[in-house]
């Protein structure tokens, strides 16, 4: 079934309808969903919502652009949060230079100590990185060897997803894949091996075509593993089996 590695069901465009939505995901093909959290506030939403839901995992972190709410006394609640039963991964953090809403030297340093605070606790991470391939990469060279992590919705050349691939990371691939102007993630997509892929939204952000410019759901994922599939010379259904079975291995789901 599908496994959607990367979502934000908190996010309030849900709210209209997220109880019916998550509850038609097993008949819709999708198995499994991890949950990221962006900011401190949406820490005990997604702690609900692996509560709820049995087939709804977690993972705890703050986005780049929010770290600035970040302090001792909320790192600490953070590593307590991560050792609820069903949270699984550090995440989303990591550095973007796109919207500078945080100095990078600010992101930097809570990067640097969500990594180690991983590593501290033997899980994986959930890296966000956006206008900031540079650092990034040398930041998880100095901090993340030897670490599990997935560099979600990447966007970054095809030389630097063969390095990360060396690193042993997995590569999150969602909707816009499927955009026509998508030269350079298609490149990717076909040159690293499935085994390095996993399947993602971000939802209710990037919705795959024939849905682009709409709310995204985990639904729509059945369209990103088609156009690997077509990418690849595969069958949607091996796109599937094969990226749920490497989901399932970094999350130990």
């Amino acid at each position: 079934m599908i496994f959607d590695t990367h979502a934000h069901y908190d996010d309030q465009q849900f709210d209209i309808d997220r109880e019916i939505l998550l509850r038609s995901m097993e008949e819709q093909g999708v198995g499994t969903i991890v949950n990221a959290s962006a900011t401190v506030e949406s820490w005990q939403k997604v702690l609900k919502l692996t509560e709820q839901y049995p087939f709804l995992y977690g993972m705890i972190g703050v986005h780049p652009d929010e770290v600035g709410a970040l302090d001792e006394a909320r790192f600490q609640e953070m590593e307590r949060l991560l050792q609820e039963e069903k949270m699984v991964a550090v995440g989303e953090i990591g550095l973007d230079y796109y919207w500078d809403n945080e100095s990078h030297d600010i992101q930097k340093k809570w990067f640097i100590r969500q990594l180690e605070l991983a590593r501290k606790l033997g899980l994986p991470v959930n890296i966000h990185s956006r206008e900031a391939a540079a650092d990034t990469m040398q930041i998880l060279k100095e901090y993340g060897q030897g670490m599990k992590a997935i560099i979600h919705c990447y966007s970054y050349s095809e030389e630097m997803a063969e390095e990360y691939v060396k690193m042993g990371y997995l590569l999150g691939i969602g909707g816009v894949v499927t955009f026509k102007n998508a030269r350079k993630l298609k490149e990717v997509v076909q040159a690293v091996p499935l085994s390095h892929l996993v399947l993602e939204t971000d939802c209710p952000y990037l919705a795959p075509e024939p849905n682009r410019g709409k709310r995204n759901s985990s639904i729509y994922l059945q369209n990103v593993a088609k156009a690997i599939a077509e990418l690849k010379d595969m069958t949607t259904e091996e796109v599937i089996q094969i990226t749920e079975a490497n989901a399932k291995a970094f999350y130990q789901i």
